[in-house]
């Protein structure tokens, strides 16, 4: 069942055209990946589908659940279970660990538990979301609100940055148990790592899905082979060398 839809979604921020006539579905409950190069669009889709201030102009429609949430503000699209993580965390200063995570899911939540699911012991319950915490420590508690708060759809921008590899794992963990949720996941990357936590993926370039299908099917691009795409670096046709580039 298709709990996401874009329908020739098409965006322009400063007179440029940032995203280009996107279409695509993602199903419920699986997780899929965009990806493609720094300035393909990949993290504006996201501001676009969570409708953040100066992302919400566009052209066409997006369908959540069956209806139109073009028109909604980023409070109500949240209030029908739409979230985002950040690249780039934010900070709370002065309030605590504990409480960020009682304000996104409530009080009922249990802190040392759901801090241990993303490899964080409890002792992190009183700390503050500040500058104190490094990003990847940051990136960690953002996530554990979000199992916290089981969403219907989470769009992860770039969830392994910031991330040493021996944390990476316990980021993967979350990934599967947000699917294990029920929760529609859309990983935002350009890491090979994280796409292959995908069952599926759309492969963007300036603004333009070029490619989609199995995860299998997008690996390449990170092989260094070319894939359709309409970029204005995109090499001549006649100069293509015997591996695709």
């Amino acid at each position: 069942m298709e709990i996401l839809e874009l329908r020739n979604v098409s965006l322009k921020l400063n007179g440029k055209w940032i995203l280009k006539e996107l279409n695509a579905t993602f199903q419920e409950g699986h997780v899929h990946a965009v990806v493609g190069p720094n300035g393909a669009g990949k993290s504006t889709l996201a501001y676009t589908i969570m409708g953040l201030e100066g992302y919400k102009n566009i052209e066409g429609d997006i369908m959540f659940d069956g209806e139109s949430i073009k028109g909604l503000s980023i409070t109500e699209r949240a209030r029908k279970g739409i979230t985002l993580a950040w690249q780039e965390p934010a900070r709370y200063e002065g309030l605590s660990v504990r409480k960020f995570l009682m304000a996104s899911a409530g009080e009922k939540v249990d802190v040392g538990d759901i801090l241990q699911k993303v490899g964080l012991s409890e002792d992190y319950a009183e700390r503050a979301v500040d500058k104190t915490l490094s990003g990847g420590e940051r990136k960690k508690i953002e996530l554990a609100s979000i199992l916290a708060m089981k969403p219907k759809l989470v769009m992860l921008d770039e969830p392994d940055s910031g991330i040493d590899i021996s944390s990476l794992e316990k980021i993967f963990e979350a990934i599967k148990m947000l699917k294990e949720n029920g929760t529609t996941v859309i990983l935002i990357t350009h890491s090979l790592a994280v796409l292959k936590q995908a069952e599926h993926a759309f492969l963007m370039c300036n603004g333009v899905i070029v490619d989609k299908g199995s995860v299998e099917k997008i690996i390449p691009f990170f092989e260094g082979k070319c894939m359709p795409c309409r970029h204005k670096n995109m090499p001549d046709l006649n100069e293509v060398n015997e591996d695709g580039c």
